[in-house]
């Protein structure tokens, strides 16, 4: 089997998220993590905006047939504000110069830009990558569960609450701490800086009851008067092992 493959020839799984445009980030914990062509990376979406190399890492990040990506909020953000819906349940609803403008003020101008000045034959191209990418991934490994989202679950969606499809809910959900989800699969989720919920300095890991949150700011290098400083997380399932951006690689 997969998971037995695995053991014997020593293949990791890692999982990160909100990468941001920081490509220094990215690759530098590519060294740490001693990422080979045997291991495999899940990235749990945002891995655009606010940094200045977020489609430079969606083009490297498709052509990698070991790294897996799922959609975040940046780029259903980008999808809507170019005027693409995800899916025939992602209704798009916001007229694109308010998609615009919304992205805009999450730190997208500085992706748009970029997209202007590549070809458009390469455009394409990502839009359709990120027409494709999944909302979760189940996946086992060793003897546990785990359920890979950015902010929640698409299964887990209730028409009655404040989201207007399964799509929105499963980019857009930040937990409370209060409500972190209690269920025998382990949720991996994004999204939400763990400030909100720790107070570590800089930002770790969060772990709760069958949950963990791992997005530590990487979009947000510092967090103004309050020098809540913001790094790249990762976290290697076959042992738990995390790793931070700034370690010194032994």
């Amino acid at each position: 089997t997969l998971q037995k493959d695995r053991e014997r020839n020593n293949m990791s799984i890692y999982v990160m998220s909100d990468i941001h445009g920081e490509k220094e980030l990215f690759y530098r914990m590519l060294q740490h993590i001693a990422f080979s062509d045997d291991d495999t990376l899940y990235i749990l979406g945002d891995v655009i905006d606010r940094g200045p190399d977020g489609i430079a890492l969606l083009q490297e990040i498709k052509d990698r047939r070991n790294i897996v990506m799922l959609l975040g909020n940046h780029e259903h953000m980008m999808l809507e504000a170019l005027g693409y819906a995800y899916g025939l349940d992602d209704p798009v609803s916001t007229p694109r110069e308010v998609a615009l403008m919304r992205w805009y003020r999450n730190g997208g101008k500085v992706t748009h830009d970029y997209l202007k000045r590549i070809r458009k034959s390469l455009r394409e191209e990502i839009v359709e990558y990120l027409l494709a990418l999944p909302l979760n991934i189940h996946i086992q490994v060793n003897e546990t569960c785990y359920t890979l989202v950015h902010g929640a679950s698409p299964e887990e969606y209730d028409p009655s609450g404040r989201y207007v499809s399964p799509v929105q809910f499963a980019v857009w959900n930040r937990w409370q701490y209060a409500d972190f989800p209690h269920r025998k699969s382990t949720l991996i989720f994004g999204h939400t800086p763990t400030i909100h919920y720790q107070s570590d300095i800089p930002m770790k890991i969060k772990h709760g009851e069958n949950c963990i949150a791992i997005d530590c700011g990487s979009g947000y290098p510092q967090w103004s008067e309050l020098e809540r400083k913001g790094r790249l997380a990762c976290i290697r399932l076959d042992d738990g092992k995390e790793f931070y951006s700034g370690e010194v690689i032994s």
